[in-house]
């Protein structure tokens, strides 16, 4: 019975959905204004809740797309290789720059490049704030590949109880936390989208979200943003459902006009380039360019905004694709030997269940 669950999972993982690409090409946007864009008054608070918002969709979209990718294919070493050549080339070429220029100390040096300066005494302080949410990244990448590597794609069964236990520890221990940058107050909203993943490996959960009337993500989105609000206090506790549900809702819909702005080639390529964005974009306002009032500070916004879409466009296209495309060809040749290892061991004598485990 637990092997034909789990085949079913490997089955039905999706392997490209363009709906994503669209909610991470939003997610950037949201970002993007939340930091360099001044938003109404300060009273409002509109900044921070337009930014949570861009980054519960974030990391909703990066447990849906990886326990998808695990649901699939549950090779450790392939999976971490893939993940390395994607995130470590622009992040630590980032990381070592800023932390040359303000010439930080070895503990802030090893906190930044090891991806744990979210952490007390958090080392944030070199022009890289934003690096506590790929330290939340990288340290789920850690722990979902410890749990895979020790129990296989059965590990995945956890996702959802930790989850729920990461939201109640928000409740029990951290009441005041609107979105903490601490890995146990904050990775539920990265395990709310693998719960996404794992729920959507069901034919039945697939139709039911199929057949939700075409107004539910306009229900869902007013719900994340208010959830996002510093102000609302308690209602934080369920924006990672809120987001996760949100995403969820439109990944197997009919084509209708907002499916169609998803998946469409605006937000496609923001997705492609989204990573840099988020990685750059604090230098191009920083310093002299962060400097100014009127004209002036509206002309370097624009001129910021420019930069960061120039520099991740040459990133992604001609420094970033050389590292992703090394790590897919390392990654295939790793999951090439255990199948070739496998044929050459098989005992024709064996019994086919000793065959099957044997491959």
């Amino acid at each position: 019975m637990q092997l034909t669950l789990w085949s079913k999972f490997l089955d039905h993982a999706p392997h490209r959905l363009p709906v994503l690409d669209g909610w991470r090409g939003i997610s950037i946007l949201c970002v993007l204004a939340g930091h360099l864009l001044p938003l109404g008054f300060k009273r409002l608070q509109l900044n921070a809740t337009i930014a949570t918002t861009g980054m519960s969709l974030f990391f909703v979209l990066s447990g849906f797309l990886i326990v998808s990718m695990l649901v699939r294919n549950d090779n450790v070493a392939s999976f971490l290789i893939r993940r390395v050549c994607r995130i470590l080339p622009l992040a630590w070429g980032y990381l070592i720059g800023v932390l040359i220029f303000y010439r930080a100390g070895w503990a802030a040096w090893s906190a930044n490049l090891f991806f744990y300066a979210n952490l007390p005494p958090f080392y944030l302080r070199y022009n890289n704030a934003h690096f506590w949410s790929l330290s939340v990244e990288m340290q789920f990448y850690a722990a979902i590949a410890l749990v895979v590597a020790l129990a296989g794609r059965r590990g995945l069964s956890l996702v959802p109880i930790a989850c729920l236990a990461v939201t109640a520890a928000r409740i029990a221990a951290a009441p005041h936390a609107h979105a903490s940058i601490l890995t146990w107050f904050r990775i539920d909203e990265i395990l709310s989208g693998g719960c996404v993943a794992l729920a959507f490996q069901f034919s039945q959960v697939r139709n039911a979200a199929a057949r939700l009337p075409a107004v539910t993500p306009f229900l869902l989105a007013p719900l994340l943003w208010a959830s996002s609000d510093p102000g609302l206090g308690g209602l934080s506790y369920a924006r990672p459902y809120f987001a996760a549900l949100l995403v969820g809702s439109t990944i197997f819909r009919s084509e209708d006009a907002l499916q169609r702005v998803l998946c469409g080639r605006t937000l496609g390529y923001l997705a492609r380039i989204s990573f840099a964005l988020y990685v750059i974009h604090p230098l191009t306002h920083s310093g002299w360019m962060a400097q100014g009032d009127g004209i002036v500070r509206y002309a370097k916004l624009a001129g910021s905004f420019f930069l960061s879409f120039l520099f991740a466009h040459v990133s992604t296209k001609y420094y970033e694709s050389y590292w992703i495309g090394l790590g897919h060809r390392l990654a295939a040749g790793i999951e090439r030997k255990p199948a070739t290892r496998g044929a050459v061991e098989v005992n024709p004598d064996l019994s086919p269940e000793h065959s099957s485990k044997s491959l």
